[in-house]
C-alpha cells in the first residue's frame, strides 16, 4: 500500500531538490575542485561527466527503483523486491551503518565550514600574512574544544530538520536551501570572473590536456562520479521510499545528476579563476585549497576593494555550509528512517539519540587532528579510517551489490515496471540501462574498489 500524507514528498520538484540536496555537498565544492586541480583540469572533467552518465545515473535510478518499490523502508524494499530472500534484507542495514559513519566524520568538516563562515562574517581573515592562514587552520583543527562545538551545532541543526519529518523538515529544507545555494554560486561565479587572471582559470577548466590523463586520472574521475552522487550507501534509496508512484525515476535521476554536476562545475568557476588571480598559487593545492589557500586569495583578489573581498569570503563559506547541511540531512535520515519504520520509534527521539551517537564518534574524528593524532587504525587516524571505510569500501561494495541485486536477483519485469511506470515512459531507454547495470557498471565498480585498496 502506498504511503499517504506527510510521509511522502508533496511535490515532484520537492523530491528532486531533496535528492539533489543529498547528492550536492562538500564533495562538489571541496573534493571536486581538488580532484580537478590535481588531475589536469578539463580532461578530468570530461571523463568525470562520462562516468556520471555511464555509471552514476544508472546506479542512482536503481536505488530510486528499489526504494519506491518497497514504499516503506530500505530493509523492507530489498526484502519485498527479492521475493522474500532474507539475505537481501540485511542490505537495509547499509544506510544505518553508512549514515552513522558518514555523518560522524562529515560533520567535522561541516563544522569547520560553519566556523569559517562566522570568522569571515566577523572579518577575521583580513590583515593576515599568507603563512598565517595555514597556522590559523592548523591551530583550529587541532584544538580539543572549538571544532567539537561547531560539530555539535551542525549535527543538532540537522537533527532538528530531520525530526520534523519528510514534508515539514526534509522537503521544506531542500526547497529553501537549494535555491539559496544556487544564488550564492551565481553571485560568486560573477565576482570570480571579474578578477585579473580569471581567464587562465577558465582555460584550465575548459581546455582539455589529454597528455596528463593516465590510469589514475580515469579511476579518480570514476570514483568522483560515485562519491559525488552518494550512490552505493542507499541514501537515495531511502529518499525514494517517499517518492510518489507517478515520478519518472530516470528523468528525475538525470535531473539530480545535472544539478549535481552543474554545482561542481560552477564551484570550479569560482575557485580556479580566484586561484589564478594571485601569482604563484597553484590549482593543485589539494585539500588545503578551501581552508588555507582560498582565505588568502579572497583577501587579496580584489585589491583595494575591501568590501568586495569581505562579501566574497562570507558568501563562499556560507555556500559550503549550505552544501554540507543538505547532505548531512540525508545522512541522518538514513538512520532515523530505519528505526522509525522498523521499530515504530518516535522520529524526534531517534533523531536526537542518533545525533548524540554521531557526535561521540565525530568528536573522536575531530580529536584525530589533535590529541588523538597518534591513535591509528590500520595505520590511519580515526577520521581517515572512517573516510576509508565509506569511500573505499562501503560505497563501491554497496554499488556492486545493488547492481547484482537489480540485474541478477530482481525479476526483469519488476525493474521494467518500476523504471517505465508500467510501460508508460522510458521504454526505449530501459534495455540500455539494464545492460549497463548487469554487465558494464559492475566492472567499473570493481576497478574503483581495487584502486581504492591500492591493487590497481
Amino acid at each position: 500500500m502506498e504511503r499517504k500524507g506527510s510521509s511522502m514528498f508533496a511535490t515532484k520538484i520537492g523530491a528532486i531538490l531533496a535528492a539533489a540536496g543529498s547528492a550536492v555537498g562538500l564533495g562538489n565544492i571541496w573534493r571536486f575542485p581538488t580532484e580537478t586541480g590535481t588531475n589536469g583540469g578539463a580532461a578530468f572533467i570530461l571523463i568525470y561527466v562520462l562516468f556520471m552518465i555511464l555509471f552514476g545515473v544508472p546506479i542512482m535510478v536503481t536505488e530510486f527503483a528499489v526504494g519506491r518499490y518497497g514504499n516503506k523502508d530500505v530493509t523492507h524494499s530489498f526484502l519485498t523486491m527479492s521475493d522474500g530472500k532474507k539475505w537481501w534484507k540485511y542490505m537495509g542495514l547499509m544506510p544505518v551503518v553508512a549514515g552513522f559513519l558518514v555523518l560522524s566524520y562529515y560533520a567535522v568538516v561541516a563544522g569547520w565550514t560553519l566556523y569559517y563562515a562566522v570568522v569571515a562574517a566577523l572579518d577575521g581573515f583580513s590583515g593576515k600574512e599568507p603563512h598565517e592562514y595555514s597556522e590559523f587552520f592548523s591551530s583550529f583543527a587541532s584544538d580539543e574544544v572549538k571544532p567539537i562545538v561547531w560539530l555539535v551545532v551542525v549535527v543538532m541543526f540537522t537533527a532538528a530538520i530531520v525530526a520534523l519529518g519528510v514534508r515539514r523538515g526534509i522537503e521544506r529544507g531542500a526547497r529553501i536551501m537549494m535555491p539559496l545555494l544556487f544564488v550564492f554560486i551565481v553571485v560568486l561565479v560573477v565576482c570570480s570572473m571579474t578578477l585579473p587572471g580569471a581567464s587562465q582559470g577558465v582555460d584550465f577548466l575548459l581546455r582539455p590536456d589529454f597528455s596528463k590523463v593516465n590510469g589514475a586520472t580515469v579511476l579518480s574521475a570514476m570514483g568522483q562520479a560515485f562519491f559525488s552522487l552518494s550512490v552505493g550507501i542507499c541514501c537515495l534509496c531511502t529518499y525514494a521510499c517517499y517518492f510518489r508512484k507517478d515520478v519518472n525515476l530516470i528523468h528525475d535521476g538525470l535531473s539530480v545528476a545535472i544539478i549535481d554536476t552543474l554545482v561542481a562545475l560552477m564551484a570550479g568557476f569560482i575557485i580556479f579563476p580566484a586561484v589564478y588571480s594571485i601569482p604563484g598559487l597553484s590549482p593543485d593545492a589539494g585539500p588545503s585549497l578551501v581552508f588555507v589557500t582560498l582565505p588568502n586569495v579572497f583577501q587579496h583578489a580584489f585589491g583595494d576593494v575591501v568590501w568586495l573581498s569581505y562579501i566574497f569570503s562570507v558568501l563562499f563559506y556560507l555556500l559550503l555550509v549550505m552544501a554540507a547541511l543538505t547532505s548531512s540531512i540525508s545522512m541522518l535520515e538514513m538512520i532515523v528512517a530505519f528505526f522509525h519504520e522498523e521499530y515504530r520509534a518516535s522520529r524526534p527521539l531517534v533523531a536526537v539519540l542518533s545525533s548524540v551517537a554521531c557526535i561521540c564518534l565525530g568528536a573522536l574524528c575531530s580529536l584525530s587532528f589533535g590529541s588523538l593524532s597518534d591513535v591509528t587504525l590500520f595505520g590511519m587516524t580515526i577520521f581517515d579510517f572512517c573516510d576509508f571505510l565509506v569511500a573505499k569500501l562501503l560505497m563501491p561494495a554497496g554499488s556492486l551489490l545493488i547492481c547484482v541485486f537489480a540485474g541478477w536477483v530482481v525479476k526483469r519485469d519488476n525493474m521494467y515496471a518500476e523504471l517505465t511506470n508500467g510501460g508508460v515512459v522510458n521504454r526505449y531507454v530501459f534495455p540500455v540501462y539494464y545492460a549497463i547495470i548487469r554487465y558494464v557498471a559492475p566492472i567499473g565498480i570493481l576497478l574503483i574498489f581495487f584502486n581504492g585498496l591500492g591493487l590497481v
